[in-house]
């Protein structure tokens, strides 16, 4: 159901190199490129890093986050770290959230310029 994920950037260049790094853990690349941003792509989704279209700046929403699907526990806790260590801010170290019988093992953070990003692994339901 759902096609693409947009967050939006002040510094391009700092974004498209967080994510670059950031999505390759998670089996994703670059995909297509156009004036504003990068749009990376895994299978069936997309997310786009961009600077807005109406030019003002980018700003965080409240409640907002994007939930990244990441191939492996192991994949959520270099994520995490990755992003640590390139400026991201810590929400939520990696760990089962719920219950324990559920599996939903994930890692939560804000990418340099505060969005706030999970990663997660889930078995197949």
């Amino acid at each position: 159901m759902l096609g693409y994920v947009t967050i939006g950037t002040r510094d391009l260049e700092q974004a498209l190199s967080f994510y670059d790094k950031l999505t390759a853990i998670l089996g994703a690349r670059r995909i297509r490129e156009f004036d504003r941003g990068m749009f990376y792509g895994v299978t069936d989704f997309e997310l786009a890093v961009v600077v807005p279209e109406n030019g003002r700046q980018a700003s965080v929403g409240n409640g907002s986050m994007v939930a990244l699907k990441a191939p492996d526990r192991a994949s959520v806790d270099q994520a995490y770290a990755l992003a640590l260590s390139m400026g991201g801010q810590d929400e939520g170290p990696p760990g089962i959230r719920g219950r324990e019988s559920s599996g939903f093992y994930a890692a939560y953070f804000r990418d340099p310029e505060h969005n706030k990003i999970c990663v997660f692994n889930s078995p197949p339901a």
